[in-house]
Parts: C-alpha cells; structure tokens; sequence
C-alpha cells in the first residue's frame, strides 16, 4: 500500500487538512480534505484575534476526518505544516492553556510602537539583520503587547513558564503533547527576532523589542524532524518532519525553486514571493528581503511583497455591505460593466501593505458618481487585486531583479476568471494557475516527504496541465488605469494622514 503524508494548512479563514499519497516518481496526489471555517475577532478598529484554542480543535478533527477518509492512520508515514504567518501566540507551558487570544497578521494595534522604533532610528539595524521593515505586521511587538497585556506574564515568561509562539509552534507544541516547543526558519525569518543569515535568534533584538528569548522556540530547519506526534492524538505516533510558513511554502509547491522564479497567493490577502537565490537580497523599494526555505543546511532566500486585502475585500462586499451574496457572483457582476467607469477601490482595511507601508491608512472608494452601481464597486475590488500585484512587480523591479517572464498564481481568487486576466493585462506577463490549487499544503507535504526520506529532492512531479492567461490590454490603455490608481492610493494615505 502507497504511504501518505498529512498535511495541516492553519490558514487566516480556516483550518485544512489534507492527505497527500506518495507516487513512485517522487510526486504527490491529493486523496482526501477536510476544513473547518475558522471565526475572526475584531475587538477594536484594526484589531483581528483567533482563538487558538478553536485553532487547536479545528486541527485535530481535521486531522482526524482526512486520516479516516485515506483509510487510517498505518497508512501515514509523516506530518507537514504551513501556517498563516506572523500570527502571535502565548501559552502556559504547563497547562497549555492559552492566555490571550491569538493577534492575527493582520493586527495593527502596536502601529504607534512601530512608529517610536522607527523615530528613534532603529529601522536601519532591524531591516540589515531581519530583512523586515519596522511595522505592526511583523510578530516581535505582537510577542510584547502580550506580555505586557497578561497579568504575570513577562515575569513568567523570563522563567520559562510562559511559551510564546507563531501558529506552526502552537500546532507543534500541541501536536507533540507538549514536548516540543519548535519553529520553522522561515516562521522565525517573520518575526522581527531572527538573523536572516544565520537563521538564529539575536539577542540584541530580543532586547529591543523586549521578547525574553527564554520563552521563544528553538528554530529548525524547513525538513526536518522536529518531534513525534502523541500516540493518543491519532492511534499511533507520527514524526513532524517538514513545515514553512504559507507564503514559503507556496513557494515550494509551485516549484519555484531557482533564482528569478516567483509566485503570488491570493488568499485573504496577497504575497508575492521571488526566489533571489542562495543570499539575501537588500531591496531598496520597501520590499521585504525573506527566507524561501531552508533545507539541508543550505537556504533559498527571496524578496516578497505583502498586499493585506486581496480576497478579503470580496468577502467585505458579501458580509460588509451586501452587495453580492456570494463570492462567486463577483466574476459575472464585473463583466457586465464596459469598463470601471473611473470608480477606484483602495482596500485598506487593515492599513497599506508592500511598497507603501502605510499602517495608518483605511479603506477608501474614489471616482463615485449617481451612475456608480453596485457592479462598480465590485469590479473596482477585483481590479484592484490586479494594481496592487502591479506595484509589487513594479518594485521587485526596481530593487534588480529581471522582469518576469510568468508570474504563477495561487489561492481561492484564482477560480475568477476576470480576476486573472486583469491582472495579466495590467501586469503585462502571463498569469498560470496550476490545475492543483493548494500549493500551501502540497508545499507542507513535499517538505514533510523530503524530512522524512521518503523523496531526495523537491523538484515537482506535476502531469497536470495549467490555465494560462496572457496580456491582451493595449499599452495606453493600461498606463491610463495605472495612473487613476496610483492618484487613488495617494489620496487615501493623505486622507489617514
């Protein structure tokens, strides 16, 4: 019988699982799926929450559902996880319990720290040993607000009593039954915390950011074993053997695994990621110098471009305001416009990510006129997925790299069709979408295959074929579209100002 890896995708809108079987040519094919939506937390304006304990339960049964659908557990021979990024994360570490809600990615409420770091001319130092920018986004002032919210916690934490984490640690640490307190590089690499050369926690930037590095995990490699499962959990032990953050792990899925290769995930919001090869790459357009993956003592680094509301805007048209009633009426509703009709949707909802870096900075709707539909503002949203990639492309430009020859493309907003051909249109480059989606997952278990010996490289075995979309839009037509966006972005950050 064929063995098959689990793979645990802990996303920002739900918790996967899904159960990849290991061909004899090295690739691997999706068997079974199980998800569990996962609930948002908005306590104050600009502050997203999990409950990590809900993160915790909708794994576990997850797990449990995908391992039943493949036909048990003695068919599993290893665990890959990906997580949503830079998600901050405290515990007790003896009971496990945790202590405060989890503080989403997305979280802005540590924006005025951010901003006195920045005054007091640390960002130079921070961004030469991290790659990062100084910005609520990242996980160390998160880490800090935590300790400092719970009652007792930073001393406990100095102690060893209080664990502090990012989600994969979480996932680890309660997957282990406790015995493991564990991060991937590429998850440290978001932290704020982490040498991007040398792949290990520095004490200066503990410091500085005022995180006890006594209650920080031990960061490991992409592909490698990181503990065994409790036997309890599932029937029998399994070895953790592989786990990136989902950006990175993207990365690997789609089998970007050479300098000049790049990919986009559009999810809740919107990464692109470019392989750069086998040493960081300083960029000088506020993109973010980052690991792709670490792997046998050896790393791919890469430049990467956040956007914070790419699918999310679509989902604030259904349950913000009502204007569709589900996703998939966006595709249709845009298409029946000529046009825009000069209606630009800025989405910053949770601030401006990748190249402005504008935290303070909220949503904006520019260009209204009594002839606006609710048809403009929905394709003003799905175009506006396409200028946000456009800039990152813009900036990965500037800061040297060659211009793209395929941009592949990933995540729930990829099924619109209208959506895709924008973005190949005002990015000028073809757009591909493999046939299998989930590169975060297939990503996970290809790493968890390779930590586990069962496969020697992580060279993709893919014999299915790809949708491409290629540029059809005449080149004033798309300098004009660009222009009323930038003037859009730029009056909604002098709005927030």
């Amino acid at each position: 019988m064929t063995t098959c890896i689990l793979a645990i995708d802990q996303g920002t809108t739900s918790t996967r699982a899904i159960a990849f079987e290991l061909r004899e040519d090295g690739g691997l094919h999706p068997l079974a799926v199980s998800q569990i939506e996962l609930a948002q937390h908005f306590p104050q304006s600009g502050w997203v929450e999990h409950d990590a304990a809900e993160i915790w339960a909708a794994t576990l049964q997850t797990c449990r559902e995908v391992i039943r659908k493949a036909g048990g557990i003695g068919r599993f021979s290893a665990i890959g996880i990906t997580n949503q990024r830079e998600t901050a994360v405290i515990w007790d570490a003896v009971t496990g319990d945790p202590l405060h809600r989890a503080i989403v990615w997305q979280d802005r409420r540590t924006a005025d720290v951010t901003a006195r770091l920045v005054a007091e001319g640390h960002e130079t130092t921070v961004q030469a040993a991290t790659g990062l920018i100084l910005d609520p986004y990242f996980t160390a002032t998160k880490f800090a607000w935590l300790l400092d919210s719970v009652p007792g916690a930073r001393n406990r934490a100095e102690r060893g009593e209080v664990l502090l984490g990012t989600i994969d640690a979480w996932l680890v640490w309660n997957l282990t039954g406790g015995a493991g307190h564990v991060t991937d590089a590429t998850n440290a690499s978001r932290t704020s915390l982490m040498d991007l050369r040398t792949l290990t926690w520095r004490d200066d930037l503990c410091a500085l950011f005022q995180v006890p590095r006594a209650a920080l995990p031990r960061i490991a490699g992409c592909a490698e074993p990181r503990g065994d499962s409790d036997p309890a959990l599932f029937g029998c032990a399994l070895p953790l053997t592989g786990s990136a953050g989902d950006q990175q792990a993207a990365l690997v899925g789609h089998g970007a695994l050479r300098a000049g290769d790049a990919k986009i995930t559009y999810g809740t919001g919107a990464f692109l990621v470019a392989n750069v090869g086998d040493a960081p790459v300083a960029s000088s357009s506020r993109l973010l110098a980052t690991l792709g993956y670490a792997v046998g003592g050896t790393a791919a680094y890469a430049l990467e471009g956040s956007i914070f509301s790419a699918g999310s805007a679509i989902q604030w048209l259904r349950d913000g305001v009502g204007m569709i009633t589900d996703s998939r009426q966006s595709e249709a509703l845009a298409q029946t416009l000529p046009d825009n009709g000069g209606v630009y949707l800025v989405p910053g909802f949770t601030g401006l990510g990748a190249p402005w870096w504008e935290p303070e900075a909220r949503g904006a709707v520019l260009g209204l006129t009594r002839d606006t539909t609710p048809a403009h503002f929905v394709r003003a949203a799905l175009e506006a997925l396409a200028y946000q990639t456009r800039d990152l492309l813009d900036a990965l430009e500037r800061d040297g790299a060659p211009p793209l020859k395929l941009l592949r493309v990933d995540g729930g907003v990829t099924a619109n069709a209208f959506a895709m051909q924008f973005v190949a249109d005002v990015c000028g480059v073809p757009v591909e979408r493999p046939a299998f989606q989930e590169m975060t997952a297939l990503g996970a278990a290809r790493l968890a295959a390779l930590g586990a010996g069962l496969i020697d490289s992580l060279e993709p075995h893919n014999d299915e074929s790809a949708a491409v979309w290629h540029p059809r839009m005449a080149e004033t037509e798309r300098d004009r579209l660009l222009q009323g966006w930038r003037r859009a972005v730029r009056a909604a950050i002098i709005a927030a100002a």
